[in-house]
């Protein structure tokens, strides 16, 4: 799951991005409103968590903005604003939800997990699909009830197909999925990380679209 953190405090940024770390999450981290706008416009995350101080353009008019623009991706606000009305304003500008700082870290996680399940359609925290089950919370992926080791890339991979069955992913979107702005990436980390896959897991479980780019088919999709 990729993250974008907007946050101009940089020892509460980096709190949060060393907290988030264990829990499999790519965070890319921004410190000012304009800067945000931008990257919600032209690239894929799966959710925001957005403080409302922001420098340049403050985190409610990115709010309204980009929910005018007609991105729904879920939003998690931080604000040390503890007053009623200000909460309210959040909410009504498009938040899904928001926390007060100071905040626990275990309670970030909770909301998180929270606003994607609900993004998702899911009810629960564990995927289910063909056969195979990942559990976001203690990160154990099982096929056919065996526990199935998965490097930290590959269950990212994993997530996202499983979250979105019948979605074609293109190479450089699930890039931008699974590695930061800050890391490096060799050409074909993408081709490796889903070979290792379907060697795990089975053959199919990802097929190629030829010149596209990857899908997890959904059960009605697949040949007998």
């Amino acid at each position: 799951m990729r993250l974008l953190l907007v946050e101009d405090d940089p020892s509460l940024a980096s709190g949060i991005r060393i907290a988030l770390k264990p829990e499999h999450y790519t965070v890319d981290h921004l410190t000012d409103g304009e800067s945000a706008l931008n990257a919600l416009q032209s690239e894929p995350f799966d959710a925001v968590i957005l403080d409302l101080g922001l420098p340049n353009v403050d985190g409610i008019e990115v709010l309204r903005t980009i929910r005018r623009h007609g991105n729904h991706v879920p939003i998690l606000v931080l604000t040390a604003r503890d007053a009623v009305d200000h909460r309210i304003e959040g909410l009504d500008s498009g938040a899904d939800d928001y926390l007060t700082k100071p905040f626990e870290v275990d309670e970030l996680k909770a909301r998180l997990r929270a606003l994607l399940r609900r993004s998702q359609g899911h009810t629960n925290d564990v995927l289910r699909f063909r056969g195979i089950s990942l559990d976001p919370q203690s990160l154990i992926v099982t096929y056919q009830h065996q526990t199935v080791p998965l490097s930290r890339r590959e269950l990212a991979l994993l997530q996202e197909f499983m979250s979105h069955p019948g979605r074609v992913f293109t190479r450089d979107t699930l890039t931008r999925l699974i590695y930061g702005w800050e890391e490096e990436v060799e050409s074909n980390a993408i081709e490796v990380h889903i070979h290792h896959l379907r060697r795990k897991l089975f053959p199919d479980v990802v097929r190629t679209v030829r010149g596209i780019g990857y899908v997890m088919d959904k059960p009605e999709q697949v040949a007998p």
